[in-house]
C-alpha cells in the first residue's frame, strides 16, 4: 500500500516530486530474480540490477534523493559500483538519478528521444518538465536498439515504437531469459499510462506486448515498469486486456460515437484497479486519442543526424524530478 501511495504521489505531483515526497522513509527492497540479475522496489519504477565480472549494469534510477539507498542496495547484491545505466523512458521516476550517476562515473544509455526529450524539456500532465542537466542526458544512444555482451549473457535492448512514450526500451536477458518492459507494461497496480504529448500510443502499447510475448516463454521472468514481477501469462492477460479495450473504442468511434459517449459506455471499467493512479475513463481517453502511424506528440525522426541531436543537447539544462 505504502508503495502504491507513493507512486501515485510520484505520478500526479510530478513537478515537486523530488520535493514533496520525504524520500527517507522510502525503503529499497530487493528481489533475486536469477543469479546476476535482481530487482530493486522503491518509490518510482522498478529497477534491474545485472552484476558480475564485467561490471554493473542498472536499468532505470527513480529519484535523485534516492541514490544513497539504490547505491546501497546494489553494494548489498555483492555487485560493484554502477558502470552503465539504460534508461527504459524519459520520465523522472525512471531517470530522475541520471545526474547522480552519471557524475559518478556511470554511462548512460537510452533511445535518441529519451535524450531529445530531456534535453529540451517537455509537457506532462498539465505542467512542464524542465531541461535536465548534462550529466544526467544518455550519452550512448540508438534508434533501433543495442546488444550488450556482459557477465556471460546478451543483453538486447529493443526500441518499442510509440507506445508508452516514442523512446522506450524493453530489455533483454536472452540467457537468463529475464525481460525488462519498462512503462510499456503495469502489472496489477493501474490500468495503463499513455504519454501521448510524448508520442505514446495504445496501438504502439499493444505492438510493444506482441513483442515480448513471442520471444518469452513460460519460464520467463518479466519486470514491469509498476508492479510485481510477471510471468508470461500475466502479460498476455495484460495484452488481452488492451486489445479488447482498443476494439471496444474503436467500433465505438466507427459508429460515430463522441468520446464522452464512448466513456459512458465503460468499456475499461472491469479492469480498473483499485488504487490505481489512472481511471477507467483516463485509459479510454488515451485509446480514443491514440493514433496509428503517426501518433500524436511524434518528433521529426532525427535518428540519421544524431551527432546534429546531440550537439543541440550539449547545452546545461537541469531536472529529473518528474514521472509519468
Amino acid at each position: 500500500m505504502l508503495r502504491a501511495v507513493l507512486l501515485a504521489s510520484a505520478l500526479l505531483l510530478a513537478p515537486i516530486a523530488a520535493t514533496a515526497q520525504d524520500f527517507s522513509k522510502v525503503e529499497i527492497k530487493t528481489e533475486v530474480v536469477t543469479p546476476g540479475i535482481a530487482v530493486l522496489f522503491g518509490a518510482g519504477g522498478n529497477i534491474a540490477v545485472s552484476h558480475g565480472a564485467d561490471g554493473t549494469v542498472l536499468v532505470d534510477d527513480q529519484f535523485a534523493p534516492l541514490t544513497p539507498k539504490l547505491e546501497a542496495a546494489v553494494a548489498a547484491l555483492g555487485a560493484t559500483p554502477v558502470k552503465w545505466l539504460i534508461n527504459t523512458h524519459w520520465h523522472g521516476d525512471h531517470s530522475g538519478g541520471n545526474e547522480n550517476f552519471g557524475k559518478a562515473g556511470a554511462m548512460i544509455m537510452a533511445h535518441d528521444h529519451v535524450r531529445e526529450r530531456m534535453a529540451a524539456g517537455q509537457p506532462l500532465r498539465g505542467d512542464t518538465v524542465p531541461p535536465a542537466a548534462k550529466e544526467a542526458l544518455p550519452i550512448l544512444t540508438y534508434h533501433d536498439g543495442i546488444s550488450l555482451h556482459l557477465n556471460g549473457d546478451t543483453l538486447r535492448v529493443m526500441h518499442a515504437p510509440h507506445a508508452h512514450t516514442d523512446g522506450d526500451s524493453i530489455l533483454h536477458w536472452e540467457t537468463a531469459n529475464v525481460f525488462h518492459m519498462g512503462d510499456t507494461f503495469f502489472n496489477k497496480v493501474t490500468l495503463p499510462f499513455i504519454d501521448l504529448e510524448s508520442g505514446g500510443s495504445a496501438y504502439g502499447l499493444l505492438a510493444a506486448a506482441d513483442k515480448v510475448l513471442a520471444l518469452a516463454n513460460d519460464k520467463s521472468v518479466i519486470i514491469p515498469g509498476h508492479g510485481p514481477l510477471a510471468s508470461k501469462a500475466d502479460l498476455a492477460a495484460y495484452r488481452a486486456m488492451l486489445a479488447e479495450v482498443i476494439a471496444a473504442v474503436e467500433s465505438a468511434k466507427a459508429a460515430g460515437k463522441t468520446l464522452e459517449q464512448v466513456q459512458a459506455m465503460k468499456p475499461a471499467a472491469k479492469y480498473e484497479v483499485k488504487g490505481g493512479f489512472i481511471s477507467g475513463d483516463a485509459f479510454v481517453a488515451a485509446v480514443f486519442s491514440s493514433e496509428k502511424g503517426h501518433p500524436k506528440g511524434m518528433q521529426p525522426d532525427r535518428s540519421k543526424d544524431v551527432m546534429g541531436a546531440k550537439g543541440a543537447a550539449e547545452h546545461d539544462h537541469g531536472g529529473g524530478s518528474h514521472s509519468h
